[in-house]
């Protein structure tokens, strides 16, 4: 039994159409939450023995004319993060020996362990937040330019290069309802966007090019049979390619889920950015790419008309 997805291909339309409006929202009026890879300044992270002290009991422990604005955000297993400006190595073990002393009065036997220790420039900020731009877009320029030859020998009834501009709306959908979940994340729960949050986001480009590209072969190769319209040829690809692409993002997801509940704390966010990615990539490449080329197609032969 086939599943019509062409034929319904109008309510994936609308169900991305909400996707896409929300995430501009949210960036609109949120933005991103960028963290110290980006702007620069100085992450710490700490265990406290036993029970944490409060924010506010940290707060006064650090004077702003020492430290400037403190950010501090409580973590599972009494760890608190620190995010403050940029620290020299004898400020830092300044506020580590503030932090471990007034711990001590509080607590007679409590002590606290540095867990992660993290400094960056304002410059190398900049510098890495131009990188990830440039390599984000080089990446889909690629993308474009590899899918227009690998499909060089199609070129009817729709043109090998159409092939790669619908992969690219395909991706700009799954990167911008990244971006907005992360929005979103960052307003509520101070989720920030980092150096592997880049990564995550290539990552869920090269996985959603790669499920797209099967379902464009597969279509490439019922061109060669009969069908009564190329909406048939593409409607017969998706269903024979469909249990392929949610089995193979299924073992991954079930993967990452593992990683979330079970791996370290720091490395949360980056898999929860790669379990959002790998999941709207691959619906992104079996509901909205193939959709594309299909109407593509048919406002070509209106505009013949």
């Amino acid at each position: 039994m086939k599943f019509p997805f062409i034929k319904k291909r109008v309510y994936w339309y609308i169900l991305s159409s909400i996707f896409s409006i929300i995430a501009i929202a949210s960036l609109f009026m949120w933005q991103l939450q960028p963290g110290i890879d980006f702007t620069g300044g100085s992450l710490l992270e700490v265990q406290f023995s036993q029970s944490a002290p409060t924010i506010a009991e940290l707060q006064n422990l650090l004077p702003n004319d020492v430290y400037g604005p403190v950010n501090i955000q409580p973590s599972d297993n009494n760890i608190m993060l620190f995010r403050l400006k940029e620290l020299s190595e004898d400020t830092h073990q300044l506020m580590l020996n503030t932090l471990s002393n007034s711990y001590s009065k509080m607590i007679p036997d409590g002590n606290i362990t540095q867990l992660r220790f993290e400094s960056i420039g304002p410059s190398i900020g900049v510098e890495l937040q131009r990188k990830a731009i440039t390599t984000t877009v080089f990446a889909l320029i690629m993308i474009i330019v590899y899918i227009a030859y690998s499909f060089r020998k199609v070129s009817q009834p729709v043109a090998s290069w159409k092939y790669g501009i619908a992969a690219l709306i395909a991706l700009f959908h799954d990167i911008l309802f990244l971006l907005g979940v992360f929005s979103i994340l960052g307003h509520f729960l101070h989720y920030e966007i980092n150096i592997l949050f880049i990564t995550a986001l290539l990552t869920t480009l090269g996985y959603s090019v790669n499920d797209t590209i099967v379902v464009f072969d597969r279509i490439r190769e019922n061109l060669y049979k009969k069908h009564e319209s190329f909406s048939d040829a593409v409607e017969d690809s998706m269903n024979q390619t469909f249990a392929r692409s949610v089995n193979t993002s299924f073992t991954t997801l079930l993967t990452l889920f593992a990683v979330y509940f079970f791996g370290g704390d720091s490395i949360k966010e980056f898999i929860l950015a790669l379990l959002v990615g790998i999941g709207i990539g691959t619906y992104s490449s079996i509901f909205i790419a193939s959709p594309i080329l299909v109407d593509w197609h048919l406002f070509s032969l209106r505009k013949n008309k």
